[in-house]
C-alpha cells in the first residue's frame, strides 16, 4: 500500500472509532511489518477555531492499513506553538 492510502484508511477508521474529526496527518512511517500514522484530531471545536482543542493520536496499522492500536500522546489548543 502507498502511504497516502494507509493514512486515509487509518484516518477514517480512527474517526469512526472515536467520533472525532480528523484535522491533519502529521506523519506516516513504514516498518517491516506495519505502519505508524500520527494524526491530529479535533477533540472540541470552538469559536474562534484558533481555540479548538486538538489531540495528537499515534496509531499502529498492519501492512494492509488495518488499525491495530492507537493512543493520544498530546492534547493542546490549536493556537499553541510547539518546539521540537
Amino acid at each position: 500500500m502507498k502511504p497516502a492510502d494507509v493514512a486515509f484508511k487509518v484516518k477514517a477508521e480512527l474517526s469512526s472509532l472515536t467520533g472525532l474529526v480528523p484535522d491533519t496527518v502529521s506523519s506516516v512511517e513504514r516498518s517491516v511489518d506495519d505502519w505508524k500514522v500520527t494524526l491530529e484530531m479535533v477533540e472540541m471545536a470552538r469559536i474562534p477555531n484558533s481555540s479548538d482543542l486538538l489531540g495528537t493520536y499515534v496509531t499502529l496499522a498492519d501492512g494492509e492499513g488495518e488499525l491495530l492500536s492507537y493512543h493520544r500522546s498530546r492534547r493542546y489548543l490549536r493556537a499553541e506553538s510547539m518546539e521540537e
